[in-house]
């Protein structure tokens, strides 16, 4: 099972990943963990990548669905994977295409978890997280019982990250729509992409796609 889950910023891409991941015993890949694999193990890819990050820079398309494509050649993802957040543009989804068919392994669907906009906004300047345990709330959807303390400690105080702001948000989600957003139609002219409600509770939206992906199993 090679599968991509699309979506915004806050459109629960992590959440899913984890349990499409434990339940199908399959490793959920993300750019960022990889990115800091890389340079932590320093590999050739990852002082490649080092090297970009202290020079201040964006480390490039290619190098990063190099970075990818090496990960999926490991053991644990022969039985499949999948990724999370990644590619994020049409250069990293036409180079990583291209690399799976010379495999013969293309990928098999991309699930796109679809988010309104003003939900989105709530869902990430909302985030509070507690000093002490980690502990993560919404004041919008799930506030703690004791207003801005945490409930499993009780007495840390709760912080808001500070890429949590709107003006920062609002940036993220305009870099979305203007890179990732034209991977739908990318997807959608293969015949692999499905739309999922991602407003759903977890639950739901879990069932959902595992619905998808034994539909695309079973053909």
């Amino acid at each position: 099972m090679r599968i991509v889950l699309l979506g915004a910023p806050g459109s629960g891409k992590g959440t899913q990943g984890k349990l499409l991941s434990e339940k199908y015993n399959i490793p959920q890949i993300s750019t960022g963990d990889l990115l800091r694999a890389a340079v932590a193990a320093n590999s050739p890819l990852g002082q490649q990548a080092k090297a970009a990050i202290d020079a201040g820079a964006l480390v490039s398309d290619e190098l990063v669905t190099q970075i990818v494509a090496e990960r999926l050649m490991q053991a644990d993802a022969r039985r499949g994977y999948i990724l999370d957040g990644f590619p994020r543009n049409l250069p990293q989804a036409q180079t990583l295409d291209n690399i799976l068919n010379e495999q013969q392994e293309p990928l098999q669907a991309a699930i796109l978890l679809h988010v309104d906009l003003e939900i989105l906004t709530k869902r990430l300047t909302g985030r509070r997280a507690c000093k002490g345990c980690g502990m993560i709330y919404n004041i919008y959807y799930s506030p703690p019982k004791q207003g801005s303390h945490c409930d499993k400690c009780h007495c840390n105080e709760l912080i808001q990250r500070s890429d949590d702001n709107e003006e920062t948000i609002i940036n993220r989600l305009q870099v979305y729509e203007e890179q990732t957003a034209p991977l739908i139609n990318y997807y959608t002219v293969q015949d692999k992409l499905h739309q999922v409600d991602g407003e759903q509770e977890i639950e739901q939206i879990t069932q959902q796609i595992i619905n998808i992906l034994e539909t695309i199993s079973s053909i």
